[in-house]
């Protein structure tokens, strides 16, 4: 039997949202706008400061401080003003809820397109296939399909939609490109050259969804943690690829028991609401050693022998979600120090996250080769995915 071929993620480049806000502004600028909401639904007399001020005390209490995230990237222009009746989704003297689903759909689009346009200005060489993720934002034609267009690629490259997972996204996507590789090589393990380059481009406007007349613990910690983040990268099989990279060794996904109603992602009439309950950490808890020992086996490695060896890259569904890991597997700081600097310097920006995580180790001279990356991610369902990684040149 011919060895699995080994898949290798190369060539990570990031763009960053056309703005970037202090976490501490955000916290002001969020108050500020469920005050104005909540004006609009009460009756009169309702003291819209008074409301401000606790807000600001709530989202301090509930949502993630600039201890935690210093800054969050965003594509809207709308987060750094409060003149209400000029922004282009938060008018709320309009609309309490903020825009319908139909024109922050066009707005992901048009951010979306300035994405595509950044990662191929330059790009001359055709890949086999697109993976478009996105979870914040969909639209046909996809900007993915767009490009292909505008490039004159149509039968050259195919595109492929990976939607509405969630913030685990990026490990599925993974898995497809491997799959589109490992369908390239014959049963004698000869390569037949139909697939030598899938790229992988993830779109995430998180703070496009939100809504300041929901006044929720549990929505001011969504509001407060996720930002916008965008990245691609390509996959190759090994033998055709002398970029240095991240090798899969291995890959898994499962749904935690009786965790159905855990996180949710839900369409509205005005975006999409996310569902995040306080368990979430206790039942990813539960799962991950069996998980990580049954993720090991995979590629014939003990869980137990390499753990201290590894780094981790967690992705941060919340700073919560990072410490209860780090205290379950008894992790060392220096091992999950890049997920907490992504957190800090970026917030969660949804499938991107992980690849954000992904990069900074792979272009990180501190990070010797050969280091294996336990990596992990979750999402609705509840899922949980994980992979190991190799850094190899």
């Amino acid at each position: 039997m011919q060895p699995k071929p080994i898949v290798k993620l190369s060539q990570f480049r990031v763009l960053r949202p056309l703005y970037e806000s202090l976490q501490s502004d955000g916290v002001k600028w969020l108050a500020a706008a469920h005050a104005l909401a909540e004006k609009h639904s009460s009756a009169d007399g309702f003291d819209a400061a008074k409301f401000e001020s606790q807000m600001e005390k709530f989202i301090s209490r509930y949502g993630c401080g600039p201890e935690k995230i210093a800054t969050r990237g965003h594509e809207l222009r709308d987060y750094l003003h409060t003149n209400w009746d000029e922004m282009r989704i938060f008018n709320l003297n309009k609309n309490p809820n903020g825009e319908f689903i139909e024109e922050r759909s066009r707005f992901f689009l048009e951010a979306s397109d300035r994405a595509f346009a950044h990662f191929y200005k330059d790009e001359q060489s055709a890949p086999n296939d697109i993976i478009h993720v996105s979870c914040t934002g969909y639209m046909s034609p996809s900007s993915a399909q767009k490009i292909v267009a505008h490039k004159n690629w149509q039968k050259e490259t195919t595109v492929t939609h990976a939607y509405h997972m969630g913030c685990y996204a990026s490990i599925p996507a993974v898995r497809m490109a491997s799959g589109f590789l490992s369908a390239s090589v014959l049963s004698e393990g000869a390569l037949t050259g139909l697939k030598k380059r899938i790229d992988i481009v993830h779109t995430e406007l998180c703070t496009l969804q939100l809504n300041p007349s929901m006044h929720s613990p549990e929505q001011l910690v969504v509001q407060s943690l996720f930002a916008d983040g965008f990245i691609s990268y390509q996959a190759h099989l090994v033998e055709n690829s002398s970029l240095p990279g991240l090798n899969i060794l291995a890959m898994q996904e499962e749904i935690v028991p009786d965790s159905t109603e855990a996180m949710t992602w839900e369409c509205a009439s005005w975006g999409m609401k996310m569902g995040l309950s306080r368990d979430v950490p206790k039942l990813i808890a539960d799962a991950l050693q069996g998980f990580l020992e049954s993720l090991f086996k995979q590629c014939g490695l003990s869980f137990k022998a390499e753990k201290s060896r590894a780094l981790f890259a967690v992705h941060p569904g919340g700073p919560k979600i990072i410490e209860k890991v780090q205290e379950l597997l008894g992790l060392s700081d220096a091992q999950i120090e890049c997920s907490r600097g992504v957190l800090k310097s970026c917030g969660n920006m949804s499938s991107a996250t992980l690849p954000h995580i992904w990069e900074r180790m792979l272009s990180d001279e501190g990070v010797p080769w050969g280091t294996k990356i336990v990596s992990l991610a979750f999402g609705p369902g509840l899922t949980i995915c994980g992979s190991i990684l190799e850094k190899a040149k």
